[in-house]
């Protein structure tokens, strides 16, 4: 049996590491063009991971800024607007690695060195016995409506994108994720839902997140909402909305669900 291929998931200055070519032609089969031998200065991490593309080889270079003209850097971000759902999930699982490797090398339990533990994903003290696994952090994102129309929000965070998008927030101690879609809902813009209905997960690597879908009906309450966090919300007709998330993010994709269930009733 032939070894796996190498593809290496290479990070500089928080940004992905490709090579240099047209966005519309970059793939993790791409990935295959990199010389491990351009980065020989830098320390390659076991085998992270394998797939059908090969084995996965993490490398991090941290802040130090790539200077090479047969590669470019891309945010992750521009990633995700490149990238199949499946390549996306690769390269989230690599980032939130490399994040997780930078952020626990001293215990944080009695303040010594870690060690990479070999056969799996954690760093281990061997001072106070103490371990450490990558970090995921659940949200909750729901698309509420309202007979014909849909709630959308503009947050503060997406003042300068200029779109308006579905309701999202973290999940909090000793919560059910339902729990967390009233609270959420609650918070920001004052109104109860019904009828929560699991739509699907994406991972999220900005910077550990896995985002969990909701589809839910309004039942009752005005829009009051929170400027902490809310610009502006409101009910759109699907023939009127607003600049919106794209469908390659679980925002549109529960954006376009949506719209879908609301042409039914018509």
């Amino acid at each position: 049996m032939s070894p796996l291929k190498k593809i290496p998931f290479i990070f500089s200055d928080n940004r992905w590491v490709v090579p240099n070519r047209e966005l519309e032609g970059i793939r993790l089969t791409s990935l295959f063009d990199i010389s491990l031998d351009d980065f020989s200065s830098y320390e390659h991490d076991q085998v992270i991971d394998q797939s059908a593309y090969g084995a996965h080889i993490l490398l991090d270079m941290q802040k130090e800024v790539l200077e090479q003209e047969d590669y470019q850097l891309l945010s992750m971000r521009e990633a995700l607007a490149v990238l199949s759902f499946e390549e996306f999930q690769h390269l989230a699982k690599a980032w939130q690695y490399a994040i997780f490797l930078r952020t626990h090398r001293y215990c944080g339990q009695c303040g010594d060195a870690m060690q990479k533990v070999q056969w799996e994903m954690a760093m281990h003290c061997y001072t106070c016995g103490h371990r450490s696994y990558p970090r995921v952090s659940p949200c909750i994102i729901v698309s509420i409506r309202k007979d014909d129309k849909i709630l959308l929000a503009q947050g503060v965070r997406h003042q300068r994108a200029g779109f308006f998008s579905t309701l999202a927030g973290f999940v909090e101690s000793g919560e059910s994720l339902e729990q967390a879609v009233h609270r959420e809902v609650k918070e920001e813009v004052g109104i109860e839902v019904k009828n929560i209905e699991y739509f699907g997960s994406q991972a999220w690597p900005f910077p550990h997140s896995i985002m969990v879908g909701y589809l839910a009906d309004y039942a009752g309450g005005d829009l009051v909402l929170d400027k902490k966090e809310i610009l502006s919300a409101d009910w759109f007709d699907i023939d009127a909305l607003p600049k919106i998330p794209p469908k390659l993010s679980i925002a549109g994709l529960l954006i376009e669900e949506t719209l879908k269930r609301i042409q039914q009733l018509e």
